[in-house]
């Protein structure tokens, strides 16, 4: 069953009559603590012949409340339809962060989706879950009204790896500081960027080192630099290995906006036009600027070497 992605809020979405089994949260990432809350509602929803569904949001709360400052997202909205179907999820709303709904009191949170969704029956949300205007609703105030409506509420506890929680906030830290190593345990996948491969100036092609270009602009931008990577796409059955460059080229040509090119190390079945995964494995430097063409070279020799050691390649 494909996951049905509404983006006018609850009030236009259409929803199934099961009873609703709904997970709130902004949920960017996906990560291993989201998971404990959305698994939580899709197995409830499937012992009793529920609909699993998510209520999300867009534009981030920060972009509101600090407008100068907004939070940048790990993942697009389509990322994460994607990510959430994968874990059984059958509707995504993404409700319209709008100042008007910033103004509901915490104490008319559940009528307000009661309301818009009549066939609710069970909330579940993180331990650290906040709501209402001015986040003033905790979770024993979700239970509490909980009782009051005939809603079941389901609390999540905040999932730790290496004794502090697992949060988003980390999560960017660990992006924007090039580990992705660290990212992607606290994810519990690989993170990866995907888009279709686009025309490029062929500059790698001419001193040895053929690229592709990938078409991805990511709103939270991981730290410029080298990366160990694996391709994947509908021209082979398995990721191909390789090393990804994302960064503003400044050997070459310094580009305004960061670009994600990747050298496979075997043969590159993909062209301009095909859509790629680029799962991100493991930092190996911070983009230079080097003195010439001939340094560069040099340079991603060593890298390309040092990617193929991790691949075990020769």
């Amino acid at each position: 069953m494909n996951l049905i992605a509404q983006f006018g809020g609850l009030e236009n979405a259409v929803l199934p009559p099961a009873p609703l089994h709904l997970a709130i949260g902004m949920f960017d990432g996906v990560h291993l603590g989201h998971r404990a809350v959305i698994e939580a509602a899709v197995q409830s929803a499937r012992r009793s012949g529920g609909t699993a569904a998510v209520l999300t949001f867009a534009p981030h709360p920060s972009t509101l409340f600090r407008p100068d400052q907004p939070t940048r997202l790990i993942m697009d909205s389509g990322m994460k339809a994607r990510m959430l179907h994968r874990l059984g999820v059958e509707v995504m709303v993404t409700q319209p962060f709008t100042p008007e709904f910033a103004q509901v009191a915490a104490e008319d949170f559940l009528p307000w989706l009661k309301q818009r969704a009549p066939q609710l029956a069970a909330v579940y949300v993180g331990e650290n879950f906040r709501f209402g205007r001015g986040r003033k609703g905790d979770i024993a105030l979700l239970v509490a009204e909980g009782r009051k409506h005939g809603l079941t509420v389901f609390s999540a506890p905040r999932v730790n790896f290496d004794g502090e929680p697992i949060s988003s906030t980390r999560i960017r830290g660990l992006l924007e500081t090039g580990d992705v190593a660290g990212a992607n345990a606290l994810l519990g996948y690989t993170y990866f960027a995907e888009g279709p491969v686009v025309h490029g100036k062929h500059l790698g092609r001419t001193i040895g080192f053929p690229t592709l270009n990938l078409g991805w602009a990511p709103d939270l931008r991981p730290r410029y630099g080298v990366y160990v990577v694996r391709v994947a796409g509908a021209k082979s059955v398995e990721a191909l290995p390789g090393v990804a460059n994302y960064g503003l080229r400044p050997t070459v040509e310094q580009t305004l906006e960061p670009r994600l090119e990747v050298h496979l190390l075997g043969d590159c079945p993909y062209v301009a036009g095909d859509s790629v995964t680029v799962k991100w494995l493991r930092f190996l430097r911070p983009e230079m600027k080097f003195a010439g063409v001939e340094e560069l070279c040099a340079q991603i020799a060593v890298d390309r070497a040092a990617a193929a050691a991790d691949f075990s390649l020769r």
